[in-house]
């Protein structure tokens, strides 16, 4: 009888394994000695492959071994019951193709029976097996996501230029209020930085198969700066309104806008200077766990994921944090001029629903859904990760849009609106 996988099973549950006679009557003497080995390879640092997307279950290995030989070709299979919970896609069980502690995984000689409370393998050899959870998606999935992420990146890039021509409209027609202009101007470099990274996708998906590795070094990078130059943006735009909301006096400084033009260009491409440096950009393939490509990309390497980690996640998590601390304070102070009707009627309904559902887009936080969609298969949220991410700019055309036309003689945004309002009411309490 097998090991018990302790995690994913539930208490008192535990595998079994059944050798066929055939590997007793080819053994050359009477005796032999049947070994099983339990492995925790998280523990022990084994079995690790690089670009493995599917997680081993409970980090549990089992070998099997009888006498010294090495028996495979089966007629009858190896049978190895696996009893656990509820698993989201299980690929087929492997064994290392070559040496056990640094071999990766191969699925040839092996089927999978999954059922509700368990998993049985059948294979014609013996080796190493565990069952892998595979996070990745098939690849008829995986092709719809290329498209859709395509046709919005597409869309996006139409409509990020006209937002970015209205918000030079506005900055014209209003250049006398210096709010307003400040606030064109963040949100045009925004939408400057979602441009170059609808561009940089487009550009990585259909150049970056069979380029030149200097070109993908240079593809991956330019991606990667994009993308920081996305997020860095969003922070800012977090910043600026934690100033105008919170620190409404003695906000004051020279050459505001340049000095966050500065941050905003500038800080992403230092980071990317580094990484490039240490060589972290090249050919990134997306594979499902049984090694089928998926799609090639010019990215950051599989041998350099923690600058992926720290440079993208780790910064991200920041940045939602802040932001999302920024947002609470936004919507707070909208609720307490609601309430005290400093507010029209008319901005009570539907248009500060729209305020608070466009800082969603300019705080960036529809990004978080990334971490949903991690160690996971679900493809609704992958889809809408996808969906809300590539349309991002168009979420913000459409508020700017709705928010300023219908009365461009006079600034009808209702956040611009909060913020007179803040600067009016703490100028008369001093």
């Amino acid at each position: 009888q097998g090991p018990s996988l302790l995690n994913m099973m539930d208490k008192g549950e535990a595998g079994k394994i059944q050798l066929p006679r055939e590997i007793f009557q080819s053994l050359s003497q009477w005796t032999a000695r049947v070994v099983v080995t339990v492995l925790n390879i998280h523990q022990l640092g084994m079995f690790e492959e690089v670009n493995q997307t599917g997680q081993v279950l409970d980090n549990t290995v089992v070998g099997i071994t009888v006498g010294e030989m090495s028996i495979s070709g089966l007629r009858d299979p190896v049978q190895l019951s696996f009893v656990h919970k509820q698993l989201p896609s299980v690929s087929q069980p492997c064994p290392p193709p070559t040496s056990p502690p640094t071999g990766g995984w191969n699925s040839s000689g092996c089927v999978t029976q999954p059922g509700d409370k368990g998993t049985v393998c059948l294979c014609n050899h013996l080796s190493f097996f565990t069952l892998l959870l595979n996070p990745a998606l098939d690849r008829s999935t995986a092709r719809t996501l290329m498209a859709v992420a395509t046709a919005g990146c597409g869309v996006a890039v139409a409509f990020s230029i006209f937002t970015i021509a209205f918000c030079i409209f506005l900055r014209y027609r209003f250049r006398s209020e210096e709010t307003l202009c400040i606030n064109m101007g963040l949100h045009m470099n925004l939408m400057g930085s979602l441009l170059l990274l609808n561009l940089a996708f487009l550009l990585n998906s259909g150049l970056s198969a069979g380029t030149q590795m200097g070109t993908c070094k240079v593809l991956g990078g330019l991606t990667h700066y994009c993308l920081l130059c996305c997020f860095t943006w969003m922070v800012l735009e977090g910043c600026h309104l934690y100033l105008l909301f919170v620190k409404v006096l003695g906000t004051y400084i020279r050459h505001y806008l340049a000095k966050l033009c500065l941050v905003g260009w500038g800080f992403p491409a230092l980071v990317v200077g580094v990484a490039g440096i240490i060589g972290s950009y090249g050919e990134y393939t997306i594979q499902t766990v049984d090694h089928q490509v998926i799609a090639h990309l010019c990215w950051i390497t599989s041998k350099y994921l923690l600058v992926h980690y720290i440079t993208n996640c780790g910064y991200f998590v920041l940045i939602f944090l802040f932001n999302m601390a920024v947002f609470g304070v936004v919507i707070h102070k909208s609720c307490c001029l609601q309430g005290t009707g400093a507010m029209s009627e008319g901005r009570k309904a539907w248009k500060v629903a729209l305020v608070a559902l466009a800082l969603f887009c300019l705080l960036g936080t529809t990004w978080a859904l990334a971490f949903l969609t991690h160690s996971t298969s679900s493809a609704p949220v992958l889809y809408l990760f996808t969906v809300l991410n590539s349309l991002q700019g168009i979420f913000i055309f459409i508020w700017l849009f709705v928010l300023y036309y219908p009365k461009a003689k006079e600034t009808t945004n209702s956040l611009s609106h909060i913020m007179r309002h803040e600067k009016t009411t703490t100028a008369s309490q001093d």
